[in-house]
């Protein structure tokens, strides 16, 4: 920083003669010039720095003593200063060593593993363990732990420009309790980082050969990125252990094979661990009387009980490994592992150790293999795959609509459903069942937020059964459903609207399984319409026909309505289906904001329970958790991107558009009815709404109690836009 100073004419005397005599006696002597001095370092403090990274910058093993450089920078690159061993600083050290496992005589090859140095036993606490809780087996385990820098005076070495040397106290050439572990110099090392101020949290992971000091080319285990952890989950969500803990890396080499929670028994191996907190409410076991639930479960620090079985991963069907192993390219360098059948710890996790009666052996790669399977098992990758099969080939499939047209106050159409060959599909093998009948369902004013749920465009007389002979007649020779629908009763106005055909239609596949070589189409039902047992079902996975109605079909597009949410997120976590029709992520066109009220519990006469999309989306389980469900916080509520697209927050959208909300005071069918945007914020604040809130609504023309939607379209006056803003609007909830 430049200083200006003021000086006054005795001073500017002296150095002006002492300038002099400098000059003089440089220009009359041998001296050499002053050298320069070192640069001055530029960064910002540790205590005020807003983000936060750290990087190692070697590793090195001598006499077993470990010894890691590594730099500390903020968001711009800049050095952060004054880090010391008070701070909440911790080290890790693993190695990565080929296991092998007895299996009568032989010893089987188990892949590579990481096995960390530091270790403790642990008993468990009883005081910790839930007395009416029968599915835990408290015993003593071994927890893989970290180094605190804290502990030692002299191991952190600050360098002053934003680099610093840390020496482990621990002797990684002589670990024999309580776990032994050999160092192995050609072995895969890794130091792990974990530096946690009040601000902000920082990890990092190292990997090198000591023999050699490389660190490209050596052995490696990385299987998932967390990346695709994000598809699902919120960053913050996964900062763990009191968030300290954000790298995958940092928690595969500390949850290793040889962990445990003593307090109930269950392996905290990372491996393992993932995979039965993701089973969730659907993990097993089997028994005399049957299958009964076999929740995961551990026992916190400070004995808090995490039931992870309620856990509802939304993911169908769960079989779907792609959605965590990602392959392919950016995929981790390790990513193929999943599928190599080597260990057992994947398989139990999920199937649980007897996941039939017909299993007697915790030891599934015996019999499930890509070298040697047993009769009729095939590996895990084919097993799998053969579930996801059917939902694959029918992204394929497609419904081809022709001879569009009005027929009295309704329409007609016809419609092939064409296979992944682009072949006409039998009507023997379309799926009709409950929720899941072979749905056509009609809609206009897409643009807008599809039919006014009125009479004349109920979503039950817009969806046309294809089995319903009083509205479809199916021709065998061509495989076409001529339809004709006086159920519905299109607009007067009809010419000129948005206009869509959406196909909600199951075909069915055989089950795979047991003996079955390949998953193929099979017929639903037999001779005498019943359906077989070894059939099962997967939606067409096509686009609705959308154009612009003109007296029938028109090669005009239809006008798009504002995308709102962003369904290949959706998809990340859901997969294949949804909960019940599932082509895609249409449930708009059947729960529109006006759609009727429902009783929470069917019979109880209290009508509390709106259904439009948003209403359900924003409450559904899995959605809602930081405050309702299983408490988790895995997809915050407050986190809108999760679902929806930069531009789906915008207010002012769409002023005719009317909301139905139950009456929180009555309950009644009727309900209230409320207007465009502030019904938007009600899907999720109804329930907290004060009068403050209420005020606020109705003073910028909002309307919260309408007896119909005509009073509300005639009250309306929502000025809400002209202050919230998309950006303001993401900004109040947390962005």
């Amino acid at each position: 920083m430049m200083r200006r100073f003021s000086l006054n004419t005795a001073t500017k005397a002296l150095l002006g003669a002492g300038m002099l005599s400098f000059v003089l006696v440089g220009c009359g002597s041998d001296g050499k010039d002053g050298e320069d001095g070192k640069d001055g370092v530029v960064g910002v403090s540790i205590d005020t720095t807003s983000s936060l990274t750290a990087t190692f910058t070697n590793a090195s093993i001598d006499a077993g003593t470990v010894t890691v450089d590594f730099e500390l920078t903020n968001a711009n690159g800049v050095a952060v200063l004054g880090l010391n061993k008070d701070y909440d600083l911790r080290f890790g050290i693993a190695q990565l060593t080929q296991v092998f496992e007895a299996a009568g005589d032989a010893q089987v090859d188990r892949g590579l593993q990481w096995q960390a140095y530091i270790n403790s036993q642990k008993e468990p606490n009883p005081d910790w363990i839930p007395e009416d809780d029968d599915n835990l087996s408290p015993s003593t385990q071994f927890q893989a732990g970290v180094e605190a820098a804290k502990n030692c005076d002299d191991c952190l070495i600050d360098n002053l420009d934003g680099s610093y040397t840390y020496t482990y106290q621990i002797d990684v050439a002589n670990v024999t309790t309580p776990l032994q572990v050999t160092y192995n110099a050609d072995n895969t090392q890794r130091a792990t980082l974990e530096l946690k101020l009040p601000q902000i949290t920082a990890n990092a992971a190292y990997d090198w050969q000591p023999s050699t000091g490389a660190t490209e080319g050596i052995t490696s285990r990385e299987v998932v990125s967390i990346t695709a952890c994000y598809q699902c989950h919120q960053p913050e969500s996964l900062a763990l252990h009191g968030g300290r803990r954000l790298d995958l890396e940092n928690c595969a080499s500390c949850h290793t094979a040889t962990s445990g929670d003593p307090e109930s028994g269950n392996s905290v191996d990372f491996t393992y661990m993932i995979h039965a907190i993701h089973k969730g409410n659907e993990r097993m076991i089997a028994t005399e009387e049957g299958m009964v639930p076999a929740p995961y479960k551990v026992i916190g620090y400070g004995g808090g009980m995490h039931d992870y079985g309620n856990v509802m991963f939304p993911l169908y069907p769960a079989t779907d490994c792609s959605s965590c192993h990602v392959e392919g390219e950016g995929a981790p360098a390790d990513a193929a592992l999943f599928k190599a059948d080597k260990s057992n710890t994947a398989c139990i996790a999920c199937h649980t150790e007897k996941p039939s009666m017909n299993h007697s052996s915790t030891d599934c790669v015996a019999c499930h293999n890509a070298t040697d399977p047993y009769n009729g098992t095939n590996n895990a990758e084919k097993r799998h795959g053969d579930v996801n099969k059917r939902y694959q080939v029918s992204k394929l499939y497609s419904a081809v609509f022709t001879n569009i047209a009005p027929a009295g106050q309704g329409l007609s159409f016809d419609v092939q459903l064409l296979d992944d060959s682009g072949n006409p599909i039998a009507k023997e093998f379309v799926y009709k069942k409950g929720f899941s009948k072979p749905y056509i369902v009609v809609s206009w004013d897409i643009d807008k937020d599809y039919p006014a749920y009125e009479t004349g465009s109920r979503y039950s007389e817009r969806r046309i059964d294809l089995y319903d002979d009083t509205q479809s007649v199916y021709d065998t020779a061509s495989k076409t459903f001529s339809v004709t629908s006086a159920n519905i009763v299109l607009p007067a106005d009809i010419n000129g609207k948005s206009f869509e055909l959406l196909p909600l239609v199951k075909t069915c596949f055989n089950t795979g399984g047991y003996g079955v070589d390949e998953v193929n189409p099979m017929a639903c039902y037999d001779t005498e319409g019943e359906l077989l047992n070894n059939a099962a079902p997967a939606y067409i996975q096509d686009q609705p026909l959308r154009f612009t109605w003109n007296n029938g079909y028109s090669d005009t597009a239809a006008t798009a309505r504002r995308t709102i949410i962003d369904d290949a997120k959706c998809h990340a976590c859901h997969g294949a289906e949804f909960y019940h029709d599932s082509n895609g992520v249409n449930c708009m066109s059947c729960h529109t904001p006006d759609k009727s009220l429902k009783e929470s519990v069917r019979g109880s006469g209290e009508f509390d329970k709106p259904t439009s999309f948003a209403y359900k989306a924003h409450h559904a389980d899995g959605h809602y958790l930081k405050y309702a469900g299983v408490q988790s916080g895995t997809v915050l509520k407050t986190d809108c991107s999760t679902c929806h697209t930069d531009g789906g927050f915008a207010l002012g959208r769409s002023s005719d558009r009317v909301w139905h909300y139950p009456n929180l005071d009555t309950k009644d069918a009727d309900g209230v009815w409320v207007s465009s945007d502030a019904g938007t914020c009600l899907s999720c604040h109804q329930p907290y709404l004060n009068d403050a809130a209420i005020n606020h609504i109705e003073i910028n023309g909002g309307i919260i109690d309408g007896v119909d939607a005509d009073d509300v379209r005639t009250r309306a006056k929502e000025t809400c836009s002209t202050c919230h803003s998309s950006e303001q609007v993401l900004s109040v909830h947390g962005h």
